[in-house]
């Protein structure tokens, strides 16, 4: 897996790496079980701090893309594929939205009147 920062993008290092990661999980260049580079590893590649590749990770974990083991390292999660790809999409939506002028709660009120139409609440 081949990571690498944009300089023109203006979300933080840790958001980038684990935008990066969750794109290669649902492009399928990762599958479930891979191992992600060592934090150490992977911060000298990027010449990050290693506190921002963990941050970055962390963010995989939480999300349940990733686990992380004390000297394991992290692996990709078996349910991971479809987890970042939907991840993926919701960041785009987000991403477009912003770039037309909208805010993230006007974004969550748009798909809440969504899912209330959908299961017939409206």
């Amino acid at each position: 897996m081949l990571l690498r920062l944009n300089d023109q993008d203006r979300s933080p290092l840790y958001q980038q790496i684990a935008a990066s990661v969750r794109r290669a999980v649902a492009d399928g260049e990762l599958s479930p079980g891979d191992r992600l580079p060592p934090a150490r590893e992977l911060a000298s590649s990027l010449g990050v701090n290693m506190h921002t590749v963990l941050r970055g990770y962390a963010e995989l974990e939480r999300e349940g893309l990733v686990h992380m083991r004390r000297s394991r390292g992290v692996t990709v999660s078996a349910t991971s594929t479809a987890r970042a790809a939907l991840h993926e999409l919701a960041r785009r939506l987000f991403d477009e939205a912003r770039r037309l002028g909208m805010d993230a709660d006007e974004v969550v009120a748009m798909v809440s009147d969504l899912k209330a139409k959908e299961v017939g609440l409206q």
